[in-house]
């Protein structure tokens, strides 16, 4: 028996649909249509918003985080779908990652070694 799908996965699912079959009602076929670069600046629009909610009063309202940081999630799922990119994807990368230090990785790389996730156990 497979194991449940996590909210994520189910979103993905659909935005998948919605990029094979191009449903002519739906938010997420209007993105796709756009193009690539709409849908990026779409998301750079909500990572703007979920910065703004986080910082708005310090933090104090973290409905308006939660709501920000829906937004920002779906609209990197249209991009990733838009790339060909797929969820299981991205978890094997951060996978990859979990485990090892952030700043090992990123100077492995060039990188500033900021924002990366925390040892495994």
């Amino acid at each position: 028996m497979n194991a449940p799908q996590t909210v994520l996965h189910r979103i993905m699912g659909v935005i998948e649909v919605r990029k094979r079959d191009r449903p002519a009602d739906s938010y997420t076929t209007l993105l796709l249509d756009s193009g690539t670069q709409r849908i990026a600046s779409k998301l750079r629009e909500e990572a703007e918003e979920l910065i703004e909610a986080a910082t708005d009063t310090t933090c104090t309202s973290p409905k308006f985080v939660i709501h920000e940081a829906a937004d920002l999630v779906y609209h990197m799922l249209v991009l990733l779908a838009d790339c060909g990119v797929s969820l299981h994807q991205v978890e094997a990368e951060l996978e990859n990652r979990f485990g090892v230090s952030g700043l090992a990785e990123k100077a492995s790389r060039g990188g500033s070694g900021a924002g990366h996730l925390p040892r495994k156990g």
